[in-house]
């Protein structure tokens, strides 16, 4: 019968709570905020007292401080809370993306304005809009035709977003980045 070899994950870690709580709290004295108690400096007995009195945790919430701040709390509830907080402040961090437009040198009035009116809407929105005129084969000669139709779609957008830099050319593409004038809240 073969032995299989013993593969082991490693050390097992023991998960540290975040914040100091109860009797994991090292300072000798502490300020205690918390619902319905005065807030004031107390020896870290007393505080301990007042958290079990209450039947909730003394959690160490700015142990930076001078004496360190305790909050007598529920100490999953505080977690859960912070947690929905931490989350609803990411929803409402402004997302921004660089959107795209394609041009060639011989692009339509039609192509033009349909083009113009999708780098409205991504403006409006709060993105940025690089828009760039790809010149292929012997278009190349006709690089004061792209810079022309760049020159022209910040004009049709200079209500909605500014040009950051003036058109520019790089490799076969002749480029010019927008942003928004104002950011939407979602």
């Amino acid at each position: 019968m073969q032995r299989r070899p013993n593969f082991t994950r490693g050390p097992r870690r023991i998960h540290e709570p975040e914040h100091r709580i109860n009797d994991r709290i090292r300072a000798p004295k502490v300020r205690v905020v918390g619902e319905r108690i005065e807030s004031d400096v107390y020896p870290i007995q007393e505080a301990l007292r007042m958290a079990e009195e209450a039947g909730l945790d003394l959690v160490e919430i700015s142990p930076n401080a001078d004496p360190p701040v305790c909050r007598i709390v529920d100490y999953n509830k505080f977690l859960y809370e912070k947690k929905k907080r931490e989350k609803e402040i990411k929803a409402r961090s402004a997302k921004s993306e660089v959107k795209e437009i394609r041009f060639t040198p011989n692009t339509d009035d039609h192509d033009f304005d349909f083009k113009s009116r999708h780098a409205e809407k991504f403006l409006k929105d709060g993105n940025k809009v690089k828009a760039y005129v790809q010149f292929r084969g012997r278009a190349i000669v006709f690089k004061d035709r792209g810079e022309l139709l760049l020159l022209k779609f910040a004009e049709r957008l200079a209500e909605f977003g500014q040009l950051e830099s003036m058109p520019k050319m790089e490799g076969k593409r002749m480029l010019a980045i927008f942003a928004p004038k104002t950011i939407k809240k979602k």
